[in-house]
């Protein structure tokens, strides 16, 4: 079934419940989140919407009530780990050390990556229907050019390093990721140790010009439908 409108979605566009929603609908679309969590920690977003219906024991139609798009389910199935984002971002910039807080919010970004492989996808992709997503990396993108320009302000991190780094480093994460959760979790902590090393201002030789890149770019492949 494509990814369409429902005739009577029970949600926002969201995925937010709708007031007085009954005990079963309620249950339902707990049970299709949970299933999409699942489904997406383990092979990414790309998941069919159809599949995720199966996984939860539900019809097609009852998923695009609760979810009218894709989009819809994927924002609302990792709303948490959204939130876990934003105040990971926030925290980094209550540490009085920039160095310090800079990459402790790179550590934990890059352990969530490597975690669940529907992270990337979930936070830094674009969701039409969902503002509040859209609002919240972005928000999430501020804080992380601050945590950049209060380093460099220090002298902790080098002079050449633009804030689109961040983003090769996600992306690079992302691309080492493999099947195995061990062996995802040992490739991004050895490649984050790389790239936090060749951070620090203790080489003068230039780099090259920073690559176009923003969030959105780790985000961009077409997705399936159904």
């Amino acid at each position: 079934m494509p990814d369409q409108l429902s005739r009577n979605p029970s949600t926002s566009p969201a995925g937010t419940p709708a007031p007085g929603q009954r005990a079963d609908a309620r249950n339902n679309r707990a049970r299709l989140l949970q299933a999409a969590r699942d489904a997406y920690a383990l092979d990414g977003t790309d998941v069919p919407s159809s599949a995720i219906a199966r996984r939860a024991g539900v019809g097609a139609a009852t998923l695009y009530r609760h979810f009218p798009t894709r989009d819809s389910l994927i924002a609302a199935a990792f709303s948490e780990q959204l939130g876990q984002c934003i105040a990971t971002v926030d925290e980094a910039l209550k540490d009085d050390d920039p160095w310090r807080g800079l990459r402790t919010a790179l550590t934990k970004v890059c352990r969530m990556q490597a975690e669940d492989r529907g992270f990337s996808a979930a936070f830094l992709a674009e969701f039409p229907d969902a503002p509040d997503v859209r609002r919240e990396r972005t928000r999430a993108e501020s804080g992380l050019a601050r945590l950049v320009q209060r380093a460099k302000e220090t002298g902790q991190l080098r002079k050449d390093f633009d804030t689109s780094d961040v983003t090769l480093l996600l992306l690079a994460n992302n691309g080492v990721l493999r099947d195995s959760p061990a062996a995802s979790m040992a490739a991004s902590r050895r490649l984050l140790a790389y790239f936090l090393q060749s951070c620090r201002p203790t080489d003068d030789t230039p780099l090259p010009a920073p690559a176009p890149l923003r969030l959105d770019d780790l985000y961009r492949a077409p997705r399936r439908t159904g």
